[in-house]
């Protein structure tokens, strides 16, 4: 069913294995000010961002930085647990629609649609109907194959309130996520980083590049809710690794 991004949350067009798509900056649904006669939003938990209180915008990558340096939540860079050694990579998945993430910590338990790009090459995401449902960027991997399976939602809406991952920034590393597929197979990750980005330096290459292992990016809209805007000026990403 075809979904249509979210109201007046718009993102710059970015270029993507020689794909124009957009940056995932509309998933924080309408804004929820409407002529001054609705409260402000809850804030939704937050990464850790920089010193000075705010995700620092990277200059632009050169031939030498085809990704601009994140802003990281302590703890949180990939790789293996301190003290543990690296597990040993799954054997890939075939391809296969995914259509339900659960993500304990957090009391995610949604059902995944899948999703593809406008006319005009911008990323659909669910409607705001379907704030509560996520979305799978069907041209690329399906979680548990071998790429970048990204998996996106909305954090809120003017609708419901709170919506499927309005909570994915209190992630942390070691946290687990589980994908259901169409084939019955359960693909299981672990949280590498959670990183808040400002949507002028989303990480395209990072979430939709190529990777050597089964890979899972999660993204939703972060930072403080702009009431002038209505619109929130970060973008949350949750980098995990396939465990089995």
């Amino acid at each position: 069913m075809p979904t249509r991004r979210a109201g007046g949350r718009h993102g710059r067009p970015w270029r993507a294995a020689g794909v124009t798509l957009v940056a995932l900056l509309a998933l924080s649904g309408t804004a929820l000010l409407t002529a001054g006669l609705n409260p402000a939003p809850a804030q939704p938990p937050q990464p850790a961002l920089t010193e000075a209180g705010e995700a620092s915008a990277q200059p632009a990558p050169g031939p030498e930085t085809a990704i601009p340096t994140p802003t990281t939540t302590p703890g949180t860079a990939s790789g293996p647990l301190p003290g543990l050694p690296a597990p040993p990579p799954a054997v890939a998945l075939p391809r296969s629609e995914p259509v339900r993430i659960t993500i304990p910590k957090i009391k995610v338990n949604a059902k995944i649609i899948p999703l593809g790009v406008e006319d005009d090459g911008t990323v659909q995401v669910p409607s705001l109907k379907e704030a509560r449902l996520a979305g799978w960027y069907k041209g690329g991997a399906s979680p548990g194959e071998i790429g970048n399976a990204v998996v996106v939602g909305h954090v809120d809406s003017a609708a419901i309130g709170p919506a499927v991952f309005f909570r994915l920034g209190s992630l942390k590393r070691g946290d687990r996520i589980e994908v259901t597929r169409k084939d019955g197979k359960v693909a299981r990750f672990t949280v590498d980083a959670v990183t808040s980005y400002p949507k002028t330096d989303f990480p395209s290459e990072l979430v939709y590049g190529d990777a050597e292992t089964a890979q899972l990016q999660v993204v939703t809209c972060g930072g403080t809710f702009d009431r002038k805007k209505g619109s929130y000026p970060h973008n949350i990403v949750v980098s995990a690794t396939r465990l089995r």
